[in-house]
């Protein structure tokens, strides 16, 4: 740990103090407006998945709204850059802010596990729409983990590297895999737990790398592909790396098997890879598309709430619309202080947009899990496969 580490901290643990008077005092009156912050990726490489997310979150806002609360729900953003070092700072402003009753975000899991030690310092109550790295919840990492705040409506990586391990090989005769991983907090846990579904498959690896993400050259790491004999490339990391890689292994002579995990569900591989290189790409994720769960109401609902016609192509929109409603259903029965709310989100039952009830375990999970969908580029749109 180092100075400025220990300064950050120092901060937040003061913040714990300063407002755990405040949470204590608003709770004698309730407010007529709170605020949640949007913390997420506004701007950087992988701003695509944070304008994803935030179609769901403005329409289930929308939808509150309409009905005329009695409590003003309004979204602070917060740019974390899909960043650790931003997402620190950004999280201990929030804690700072006794205006702010809870955190939807982050979209990832490295600025995610950032912000931890400024949230937990703060008491905020957080929920998650696509943070799915496994030790963001592990009861055996008290350092790590987000225990008792952070809160989730995705299953874990653990689960999907198993659809995704079967699912980058389907059809493929004596499949061979090569893969590589970003070095980021999502990418490698989810190679980790990949892997060992492989061995644990039979699968034959025929070689592997790991490279940081932002990297702007790939042909290097296309070559080694190339020579390893692989056909299947399976890519653990975010959707603009994944495209550089794509194009590079494209015209370094791969024939085979492109796959990748949530990361890469996203708009943007299609447009930066192009669509020709793009099709075929197959993409795990433990969402089901809005426009497939939603009612006409609804849909009906996030044209007003967004302007955009439908919700096709967009990541995570499910998942954002669920998590954003656990608040709004907290606050909508008079829970408007962090606290209140940290245990109405221990408690209570939850509705799905997808038509299912669902609670947070004690280390924030959502019961029962959740289907991790397949889904193929498809003449230049992600098309979903159901269950991978």
């Amino acid at each position: 740990m180092n100075l400025t580490t220990k300064r950050t901290l120092g901060a937040a643990a003061a913040v714990a103090i300063v407002l755990g008077s405040v949470v204590a005092t608003s709770a004698q009156a309730a407010p007529k407006s709170v605020s949640i912050a949007w913390q997420n990726a506004i701007t950087g490489r992988n701003a695509g998945l944070g304008a994803d997310e935030l179609l769901g979150a403005k329409t289930a806002l929308y939808e509150y709204n309409k009905t005329n609360p009695a409590v003003k729900v309004t979204f602070v953003n917060e740019d974390d850059v899909s960043d650790a070092a931003s997402a620190s700072a950004v999280a201990l402003s929030e804690a700072q802010n006794p205006a702010i009753v809870g955190v939807l975000g982050s979209c990832c899991s490295g600025a995610t596990k950032a912000s931890f030690p400024a949230w937990k310092s703060g008491r905020l109550p957080i929920v998650s729409m696509s943070a799915t790295n496994a030790d963001l919840t592990n009861p055996k990492l008290p350092q790590s983990n987000g225990f008792p705040f952070f809160h989730r409506v995705v299953p874990t990586d653990d689960l999907q590297s198993v659809a995704l391990a079967r699912f980058a090989v389907k059809g493929v005769s004596s499949p061979k895999v090569y893969y590589i991983d970003d070095q980021s907090t999502y990418g490698s846990g989810l190679r980790d737990s990949t892997a060992a579904a492989f061995k644990k498959n039979g699968t034959t690896v025929v070689g592997k790398d790991t490279i940081a993400a932002g990297t702007a050259d790939y042909s290097s790491a296309a070559s080694k592909v190339v020579a390893s004999g692989a056909n299947v490339l399976v890519y653990f990391g975010y959707y603009s790396d994944a495209a550089k890689l794509k194009k590079a292994v494209d015209l370094a002579g791969f024939k085979g098997t492109f796959a990748s995990g949530d990361g890469t569900l996203d708009n943007g591989f299609i447009t930066q890879a192009g669509a020709a290189s793009a099709n075929g790409t197959l993409i795990t994720a433990p969402t089901v598309p809005f426009e497939l769960a939603a009612s006409a109401a609804i849909l009906k609902d996030f044209t007003a709430a967004t302007g955009e016609a439908s919700p096709a192509g967009h990541a995570y929109v499910t998942e954002a619309y669920d998590a954003t409603n656990t608040f709004l259903q907290c606050i909508t029965e008079g829970h408007t202080t962090r606290a209140a709310i940290q245990n109405c989100l221990q408690t209570e039952t939850f509705s799905s947009i997808k038509g299912s009830k669902f609670t947070f375990t004690r280390y924030g999970d959502v019961t029962g899990g959740a289907p991790v969908g397949g889904f193929v580029v498809k003449n230049g749109v992600l098309a979903y496969l159901g269950n991978a």
